[in-house]
């Protein structure tokens, strides 16, 4: 698995996330790429050559968990690669929708050379990538608009309603556990 930070954070803001899926077996590592700025094809490179290593390491798809922005990368990395991925899973993360209902769209836009509505790859990150996808949203999450989190019906597979701020989504022990009982039960339909 690899574990995608949202806008302006790193490794360090996945660090319980990737603990508590080390712990129940998987291998989980972080994006390694410093903090997430913003869309990045130079990033997005290096994660799709990680991406496409670690399926011929381990022989298996990749799940990829996207947190935030980090759900842009994941959802971006699977159309790129759907050979390499297994399960997509965005967590608060604004996929669907008007971008500026979202409350960091002026950070996004202060921080990059591009607008929100115009990000330096041409895949269009609301189409569902051709995995499984899980869309997991907050109707109280604060920073992202519940439905550009949620998507509409044809842009996810799942979608899972975790009712907790948006910093607490992907750090809370119990939205963590809700997001891997949701995704053992993806996997073994």
């Amino acid at each position: 698995m690899i574990v995608i930070p949202g806008l302006a954070t790193g490794d360090v803001s996945t660090t319980l996330l990737r603990r508590t899926l080390k712990a129940r077996g998987f291998r989980s590592e972080g994006w390694r790429r410093g903090l997430n700025t913003g869309a990045d094809p130079a990033k997005l490179k290096a994660l799709e050559a990680r991406l496409e290593e670690l399926h011929r390491l381990t022989g298996e798809k990749v799940v990829l968990i996207g947190w935030s922005l980090g759900g842009l990368y994941a959802r971006v990395l699977a159309h790129r690669a759907p050979e390499h991925v297994g399960m997509v899973v965005t967590v608060a993360s604004p996929f669907s929708g008007d971008r500026h209902a979202n409350v960091a769209w002026k950070l996004y836009e202060a921080i990059n050379d591009h607008t929100v509505d115009n990000p330096p790859f041409a895949e269009q990150v609301s189409a569902k990538p051709p995995v499984p996808t899980l869309a997991v949203w907050s109707a109280c999450d604060g920073i992202v608009a519940p439905h550009c989190s949620r998507g509409r019906d044809e842009e996810a597979d799942e979608t899972l309603r975790i009712d907790a701020q948006h910093f607490a989504l992907g750090t809370s022990a119990a939205a963590i556990e809700k997001i891997l009982a949701k995704m053992a039960e993806m996997d073994a339909a």
